[in-house]
């Protein structure tokens, strides 16, 4: 066997491993986002890790919502699963095409070579190659992160939402316009900035847009600023991070007003206001968020199908500018709480 032979055979093993080590890792939103949180903790130079393992945890609390207190009473029962599938496509997706550069990264640091030929065979788009290449020279990790999220957006971009069933069935539906009018849509970063607080405090933005890849990188962007752009609130993230497990439930964070355990209201049942500002009413039950595994069962994804999307030069252009997204914080997510609060006891009202 000739030495070139041998380091294919070695590369097409390396390849495989991979491979493998991504699906047992992606079989749902739980395992996705430990494993964001286990890679970003042993390779901290890899912003982008920790910052997806944060958006992750989101997409975890948007699934379990499907099941929980409210939306259930605003959303028909028959727009519930595609929600799902939407919210799961998109989370299984990204971990499918970004989990494996890291975890080449993760060998080529290892053993001090340059793997970044075997992103073609991993399936990942060759916009990646020159930024990894760069990264290994530079350790430059806000460009590599700004990489990774336009790349991220770009491969759901034609794998779900232009899809005519994402377009036609969650993006033109009643529930997905409601949700955006009461600021359901939002991404949270929570910390707790005291040592003292009895609360953790939240950091993060509302989705306006989603349709629009431009928008989403700008969200993206915008989220790895205020998770990385303060060190004393990153330290506190990242201990909040390393602490709470993610379960999917909305009590990983506030559990003074959500709770994994209590069953959610009936359809039938005229929804009573529980919301006081940051506390619930007296003698109000918590609201309902369950664990993802008492939620959802895990999803049988089909394969990741499409072609590589880079087709011009001016997303390189993209990777360098900058975004600054309006933050919200707790107050203004407890506003949109009872906003949100108002609408479901409306439709409750009526229906």
């Amino acid at each position: 066997m000739t030495d070139t032979t041998a380091t294919k055979m070695a590369e097409q093993h390396l390849v495989a491993q991979i491979r493998q080590a991504t699906a047992k890792a992606n079989r749902n939103n739980v395992t996705r986002t430990q494993a964001y949180l286990a890679f970003y903790l042993e390779h901290q130079e890899i912003h982008w890790a920790l910052l997806a393992h944060l958006v992750s945890r989101n997409g975890g609390w948007n699934m379990t919502d499907l099941k929980g207190e409210w939306l259930p009473l605003i959303m028909d029962a028959q727009a519930i699963e595609p929600f799902f599938w939407f919210l799961e496509r998109c989370n299984w997706l990204i971990f499918h095409d970004a989990y494996p550069q890291l975890l080449l990264y993760a060998e080529m640091k290892r053993t001090g070579t340059d793997l970044t030929k075997l992103l073609v065979p991993l399936g990942v788009s060759v916009f990646m190659q020159s930024y990894w290449k760069e990264f290994l020279a530079s350790k430059d990790s806000a460009n590599i992160t700004h990489a990774l999220i336009v790349n991220e957006q770009q491969y759901i971009e034609q794998r779900v939402v232009q899809k005519p069933f994402t377009l036609n069935r969650i993006f033109a539906s009643f529930a997905f316009v409601a949700q955006s009018a009461l600021s359901m849509n939002q991404v949270l970063i929570p910390y707790k900035a005291y040592p003292t607080d009895r609360r953790l405090s939240l950091i993060g933005l509302n989705v306006h847009h989603f349709p629009d890849v431009k928008n989403r990188i700008q969200v993206g962007k915008t989220l790895y600023q205020q998770l990385f752009g303060d060190r004393f609130r990153f330290e506190k993230i990242l201990s909040y991070c390393s602490r709470i497990p993610h379960t999917g439930s909305r009590a990983d964070y506030w559990p003074h007003l959500f709770t994994p355990h209590h069953a959610p209201s009936t359809r039938e049942d005229e929804y009573q206001l529980r919301l006081d500002g940051h506390e619930l009413l007296e003698g109000s039950p918590k609201i309902y968020s369950p664990r993802l595994q008492d939620a959802w069962a895990d999803y049988g994804h089909d394969p990741a199908d499409g072609v590589d999307w880079f087709r011009d030069e001016k997303w390189h252009k993209v990777v360098k500018e900058p975004a600054s997204l309006p933050s919200i914080d707790s107050d203004s997510y407890v506003r949109s709480l009872q906003w949100i609060e108002y609408g479901v006891k409306l439709v409750s009202a009526i229906t």
